[in-house]
Parts: C-alpha cells; sequence; structure tokens
C-alpha cells in the first residue's frame, strides 16, 4: 500500500525518521556540482548525498580513495548554494577519520563550518565508533555506511556483494544495532542480500537508506550520473537507468561540431 507524500519545506534529519515511522519511502541521489544539484532539489529528491564517488565521476579515479577533504568541501560547498529543500549529507573521506577520533572531528568540523552541509556520512562499523561518537558530541548528525565500504575496497578485494556468509551477516547487524544506539540518524546498506537488508531496517528505528540492497529498506540511492546514463561502462544489476544522456549528449556534440564545420552556426537569428 502506497503512502501519502507529506510536502516538507525543509528536509531535516527528523524529517527522515518522520518517513520511515509512517511508511513514507525516502528518495536519495548523488550530486557535486551547483547546476546538477540544483535540478535535484527541484525535482523533490529528499536527500542529496556529496558522495566520494566524485572521486571517481568527476576526477576519473578508478577508486574513491585519492579525494581529499579540500575537495569534498569544494563540492559540498557548490551543492549546498543550489539547494532549498533537500538534506544534504557529505561523505567524510578516506584518511580524514580513520586514524583517530579527533581527527575524525577536525574533519567533519571543516565539512560543516566551510561548505554549510547538514550532516556527514563514515563507512564502517564499530571500528570508527569512537569517532562517530565525537562528532556527534559536537553536534554533527552523522549517517552510516555498511555493507560494501567502497573506501576499503583494497581490504575486500572486489566489489562483489558483501555478507552472503552467516558471519560477516551477523557483524553487520550488530553494527547496524551499534551505529543506531551510538546516535547515527540513519544508515546506508551498500550491496548486500535483499533479505539481510530487510531484517536490518526492521531491527532499528533509524531510516536505512539502500544501494543493491533490494527493496525491503526505507529509501534507496542511486549515483546520479549513472542513473541518468551519462555514464555507461558500470552496469551493476541494481542500477535502473532513467535516461541515456551518453547517447544523447554525444549525438548533440557531433551534431554541433558538424554545424560549426559546415557554417551552419550561427545563423542568421543567432547572431548580433
Amino acid at each position: 500500500m502506497s503512502v501519502a507524500k507529506k510536502e516538507y519545506k525543509r528536509v531535516t534529519v527528523k524529517s527522515l525518521v518522520d518517513m520511515k515511522k509512517r511508511g513514507e519511502k525516502i528518495s536519495m541521489l548523488t550530486a557535486y556540482d551547483y547546476t546538477m544539484a540544483k535540478i535535484v532539489d527541484g525535482a523533490g529528491i529528499d536527500v542529496i548525498l556529496v558522495g566520494d564517488s566524485a572521486s571517481n565521476v568527476m576526477a576519473g579515479h578508478e577508486t574513491t580513495l585519492p579525494i581529499t577533504l579540500d575537495q569534498m568541501i569544494y563540492h559540498a560547498s557548490s551543492v549546498i548554494r543550489a539547494i532549498h529543500r533537500a538534506l544534504v549529507v557529505v561523505d567524510l573521506p578516506f584518511g580524514s577519520y580513520q586514524s583517530d577520533p579527533k581527527e575524525a572531528l577536525r574533519s567533519a568540523i571543516r565539512i560543516m563550518k566551510e561548505s554549510g552541509g547538514h550532516a556527514v556520512k563514515m563507512e564502517g562499523g564499530k571500528e570508527v565508533k569512537e569517532s562517530i561518537k565525537r562528532i556527534l558530541n559536537a553536534g554533527i548528525p552523522v549517517m552510516g555506511h555498511l555493507g560494501l565500504t567502497p573506501q576499503s575496497i583494497y581490504k575486500f578485494g572486489t566489489y562483489t556483494v558483501r555478507a552472503k556468509e552467516e558471519q560477516e551477516a551477523i557483524q553487520l547487524k550488530e553494527d547496524a544495532l551499534m551505529l543506531e544506539k551510538a546516535g547515527c540518524f540513519g544508515l546506508v546498506l551498500e550491496k548486500i542480500p535483499a533479505k539481510l537488508a530487510q531484517e536490518v531496517a526492521e531491527s532499528v528505528s533509524i531510516p536505512v537508506i539502500g544501494i543493491g540492497a533490494g527493496n525491503g529498506v526505507d529509501g534507496q540511492v542511486l549515483v546520479t550520473h549513472d542513473m541518468v546514463g551519462m555514464t555507461h561502462e558500470f552496469n551493476p544489476r541494481f542500477l535502473r537507468r532513467y535516461m541515456n544522456l551518453y547517447e544523447e549528449m554525444t549525438n548533440a556534440f557531433t551534431q554541433y561540431g558538424e554545424d560549426v564545420k559546415s557554417g551552419d552556426f550561427p545563423n542568421d537569428n543567432e547572431q548580433y
């Protein structure tokens, strides 16, 4: 049964908890720049993630590891200037919080002060518990991230589905409960079995957002450039492409080049 959508003038962490209580699904997409963020926000998406996936999408790196804190602040600042409604969550990049809780707090404070972001997201469970608590004690909202954690790709060695084995599934459940107890306002579950993701979502009171984690969670997130088809090499099972912008933009650029070469552009109506 569908649940009536409530219109929020501004989405907050409390809004997301209320949405879970009502059974209203939460929509989340990425953005890394002003123009894209303005479109995503205007479409009524609830949460915008300034993801460290900018390392792949915007900079062409193979992994999310190279992106720096300064670069994340730059992207988040650009997004914030476009936003009127959505909650903006900013990834803490690799190396900005793993070393010790004090470093994690300094990184989170810089993101909040210098970008104007509304919350931060951190990958990991019990190993980052103290860092999460330190950040939360400073009044900064934290979203957790379990399952496939791309910042740990060299530890895993693959982007395959996580927590298929019983022991890892048990640990993931324990970490989810720990993150809720620590005070996280929400949780992303990436690329885990749908049944396990549903069990986690039903075991916690905080919203659980899935990416490749089935439909039994409280909301979904995708990388915007993937779902509109600007990228075309990445084709995981969980990705639904709503457009094929790669093809459309290629055709438009090709036509523009031909029109310039032929002298057709600009025509009489396109000059002063």
